[in-house]
């Protein structure tokens, strides 16, 4: 199996973080701060998928999948049992980011 560095470069990993801190920060409620866990980020069929927490909270996961190809577009997101709530606005549909 190869490592994320053999998948996708620093540069682009950068950019999916930055794309995932604005949908977070854009979507739900009380977003402080946004950790990056720095594990392979290659799913099974070559995606690209960012994991990490918020607020200091290792309960507060999130593991979200990104098309890098497509502009950075989230394509699927999961949260953890004490990830913050989506603002109200962003509940029937996703915000801008």
């Amino acid at each position: 199996m190869k490592s994320n560095e053999e998948d996708f470069n620093n540069n682009t990993i950068l950019k999916a973080e930055k794309t995932i801190e604005s949908y977070l920060s854009n979507n739900f409620k009380n977003i402080h701060t946004i950790t990056f866990k720095k594990n392979d980020h290659s799913t099974p069929m070559g995606g690209m998928v960012i994991s990490g927490t918020v607020n200091n909270n290792e309960k507060a996961t999130f593991s979200i999948d990104v098309d890098y190809e497509n502009d950075f577009k989230i394509i699927s997101s999961a949260v953890g049992k004490e990830f913050p709530e989506r603002k109200e606005e962003c509940k029937e549909k996703t915000c801008d980011y």
